[in-house]
């Protein structure tokens, strides 16, 4: 951010959209853990203008990220798979810290998405997704918190992760049908977990439904 009276004392609401781009730089592999930590602790303890501005100097501005060329696919709207694959990413990562996230619904997953939960959860529904390339990576790093990964039976989903006192579950790992893109589920789960699911596309309970439904 950038100010004319940088001695200008920061109000709340500032210092959240420092936090949010803080949070968007760390899913997006632009700050390591430690960096984002130190950052955010300072942002939410900033008093003036001059406080925040070092904190995301070095971070895009909202809004300014890398143009795609014109030329690019856009994302079709029939159910086959050669429909789904091409297209602008919908947002390059997510993050919950102490709170949660969901992406679902029809939107475009990026080659790389990165999720980072803390305390907290995340859904990444990919049975209406349409993805920018035939290879995407979703990259799921979960410390004390988890990521729910719900595919549709027919996507062709790899899931390789490390966990320490947490886990990947693979049972959602399995070859797709024809023509349909490669998904590489891969991470760190740190006493956290990060599951893969697969759902008919119809299907739309989550978990927690169906098990108070038992």
């Amino acid at each position: 951010m950038t100010s004319e009276r940088p001695e200008m004392r920061a109000s709340d609401a500032e210092r959240e959209r420092v936090a949010e781009a803080l949070r968007t730089a760390v899913a997006e592999g632009r700050l390591d853990m430690e960096e984002f930590g130190e950052r955010l602790d300072a942002a939410y303890k900033a008093r003036t203008h001059a406080d925040l501005a070092p904190l995301v100097r070095d971070l895009p501005a909202a809004g300014t990220e890398l143009a795609v060329p014109a030329s690019a696919a856009p994302a079709a709207t029939d159910g086959s798979w050669g429909g789904r694959i091409g297209g602008t990413p919908s947002s390059k990562g997510a993050v919950a810290v102490m709170g949660g996230f969901q992406r679902h619904g029809r939107w475009t997953v990026p080659r790389l998405f990165t999720a980072f939960t803390f305390w907290g959860g995340g859904q990444i529904d990919l049975r209406e997704a349409h993805f920018e390339g035939r290879e995407v990576t979703i990259r799921c790093i979960a410390v004390m918190g988890g990521v729910e990964v719900v595919v549709p039976p027919d996507l062709d989903v790899e899931v390789n992760g490390l966990g320490l006192m947490g886990g990947f579950d693979s049972k959602g790992t399995g070859t797709g049908s024809p023509g349909s893109p490669r998904v590489r589920i891969t991470g760190f789960a740190f006493w956290g977990g990060v599951g893969v699911t697969r759902k008919e596309r119809g299907d739309k309970r989550s978990r927690m439904s169906l098990e108070k439904g038992n």
